[in-house]
């Protein structure tokens, strides 16, 4: 019966476009507003999943009304930020449901629900698909309801609020995520204290600062040979595998969390993953977009991104675009952006925009099925 109370919108784009290696929706709406969405692949096959939810957050009938949204960038493979993307939004809709409010609590319960499942997954699959207990994701979303905003961050994805203040006629970008990477200096001492009789728990290798010489996020969903010691052995591959055993999770799965209620000089919201802020500063991403047509706005941050790169690597932007998902990785990382536009009036008044609408990025091409 719930089922048949959310039909989820379906237009001549409901499922996005494909060009080469871009996925891309180029304009949508959502409750509270509009959305833009774009994904360009870099690796053999696409480990960035991407889902915006518009409607009922909660199973219950008389559940609240708002816009999920959820960037998730894997790493080591595509098992983890795929299962995120079909597993997230339902764990968030039954714990809303059972505690009959949306906050930080019911997001961080869907996290650690989403978890506790995956590993699972991992656990039952150990000895015939070893290499799942190596496979993790970062997690990033955002929920919009009733005014409010609830943001949680596992990982170094990032979201950059737009705010435009009374009488300027610029846009001020404001960071809302906390960043979980070991390259920034509190998260290694947050985990040289966590672990004080670990003089290897963070190394600097290849230039960059890395947990146990490895990885580089100090939290995300998955990467289960960091968490659990029942998978720090074979048959798991040897670059995974801990000379020495560990007796406490070195990663941690629980996000970061922030709530924060909407102004009106709020305009928009840009989700991405690290690929797009290792090319563009928050006040770049944002002067773009104050500064751009709203339709396929996703899109040029992603090409602005990729022309950076080209310009780091001294190349032609044309010429990075000829080289295919896999070598692509050498120049470029896989870049995610959903931008989500808040139009203040149908947040101070609760009117809706849309009818539920439900999109998952980077499920459209063909290279990023297994």
């Amino acid at each position: 019966m719930v089922k048949l109370c959310w039909r989820p919108r379906v237009d001549d784009d409901a499922t996005g476009k494909v060009d080469g290696l871009l996925w891309y929706k180029d304009l949508g709406n959502h409750l509270y507003g509009e959305f833009s969405m774009a994904v360009i692949q870099a690796n053999n096959l696409l480990e960035d999943q991407s889902q915006l939810e518009s409607g009922p957050l909660s199973y219950a009938n008389s559940g609240p009304q708002g816009t999920f949204i959820g960037v998730y960038d894997g790493h080591a493979g595509t098992e983890a930020s795929r299962f995120i993307c079909h597993n997230l939004f339902s764990n968030f809709k039954a714990i809303v449901s059972e505690h009959q409010e949306i906050s930080e609590n019911v997001i961080k319960k869907a996290f650690s629900a989403t978890e506790e499942d995956f590993l699972a997954l991992v656990k039952k699959q150990w000895h015939s698909k070893p290499q799942m207990a190596s496979v993790g994701s970062c997690c990033l979303t955002g929920v919009i309801c009733n005014g409010l905003l609830y943001i949680a961050n596992a990982g170094d994805s990032r979201v950059v609020l737009g705010r435009v203040e009374r009488g300027n006629r610029g846009v001020t970008a404001v960071q809302l995520s906390a960043e979980h990477n070991a390259n920034i200096e509190h998260v290694r001492n947050e985990l040289q204290t966590l672990h004080p009789d670990d003089s290897q728990i963070v190394v600097l290798k290849h230039r960059a600062w890395r947990v146990k010489g490895i990885i580089q996020v100090s939290r995300s969903i998955g990467d289960a040979y960091l968490k659990k010691a029942e998978f720090n052995k074979e048959p798991l591959q040897s670059k995974y595998r801990l000379a020495e055993p560990f007796h406490k999770p070195i990663l941690s799965s629980e996000p970061s969390t922030i709530v924060r209620k909407l102004q009106p000089q709020d305009k928009f919201l840009i989700f991405a993953s690290d690929g797009l802020w290792e090319h563009l500063s928050n006040q770049q991403a944002v002067e773009i977009v104050q500064n751009l047509p709203r339709n396929g706005i996703a899109k040029r941050l992603v090409n602005a991104a990729l022309k950076e790169a080209a310009r780091k690597r001294e190349m032609r932007y044309t010429d990075l675009k000829k080289i295919d998902r896999g070598v692509r990785r050498h120049f470029h990382d896989e870049i995610t952006v959903v931008v989500v536009y808040i139009d203040s009036h149908m947040i101070n008044t609760n009117s809706f925009n849309a009818y539920p609408f439900s999109i998952r990025g980077g499920i459209a091409p063909a290279s990023a099925t297994s």
